[in-house]
């Protein structure tokens, strides 16, 4: 999500007990990239247990596997019991495809939605343990921890998916997560449309937000967890119609 005031934001509840989740063990068995979605929204094949992880490009991703006239459609902050599954039926209602930046605890709390997630043909993506947005003024250790947490805690849940991207919470990007993240095969994932649903500042002005802001980049924001997300489900039902008739498809960000 966006980088937003209160510091640490609505998760700063959990990194105490983010805090007791222990780093990813040297050695211990790593998955393959989560294989992509057909065109025909089948399931995702789960990834294989595999010796090694390819890396992919440090640099942060904005642009879209689709090309010029793509759109990347990317929803932070989940899974919520409540609002995953609505945006997860606009989603299907369209025929489109987003990229879903999960956070650990939230992805560990409701391995059933990660699943769900999966089964539709979107793709994953790690978005730390606690989502703490002060990440860039952290230790390494820490943010190693947050990210090799998360990204277990969400391969578990996911039953073995792996999740494809990083996107450090509020953008608190450092070159070291950047790296650490690429070795992992996690391509580090900004975005170029700050909804600012996360704000709840109606549904018109995010439907608004997106057709002014659209031609700054191809890689939307949006949320479905954090608090009252109807805002958001009800603008997603607006503005996917309105891409499609203005001649865009939906894609992934480039790898």
């Amino acid at each position: 999500m966006a980088r937003h005031g209160g510091g640490r934001g609505w998760y700063g509840k959990m990194i105490g007990a983010a805090l007791g989740v222990t780093v990813l063990a040297a050695g211990a068995s790593v998955w393959t990239v989560q294989a992509g979605a057909t065109s025909s929204g089948s399931r995702a094949e789960a990834a294989r247990p595999s010796a090694a992880v390819e890396p992919v490009a440090v640099t942060i991703a904005h642009a879209s596997d689709k090309g010029a006239r793509g759109v990347n459609i990317t929803i932070d902050d989940g899974p919520d019991p409540v609002w995953t599954p609505q945006v997860l039926d606009v989603l299907r209602e369209h025929g489109v495809k987003a990229t879903f930046c999960l956070v650990g605890t939230q992805a560990q709390a409701h391995p059933e939605l990660v699943k769900e997630v999966v089964a539709a043909g979107h793709r994953l993506c790690d978005h730390s343990v606690a989502h703490d947005t002060t990440m860039d003024k952290q230790s390494r250790a820490y943010q190693s921890q947050q990210i090799l947490d998360a990204e277990r805690m969400i391969t578990e849940a996911s039953g073995g998916v792996r999740p494809m991207y990083y996107r450090a919470p509020g953008g608190a990007f450092t070159p070291y997560s950047r790296s650490l993240a690429a070795s992992r095969g996690m391509r580090p994932l900004g975005w170029n449309v700050d909804t600012k649903d996360f704000e709840q500042p109606g549904a018109d002005a995010i439907v608004a937000t997106v057709q002014r802001e659209l031609p700054n980049g191809p890689t939307l924001l949006f949320h479905d967890a954090g608090g009252d997300r109807s805002q958001t489900v009800e603008a997603l039902r607006r503005i996917l119609p309105w891409l499609k008739e203005q001649g865009h498809s939906f894609g992934f960000p480039v790898r």
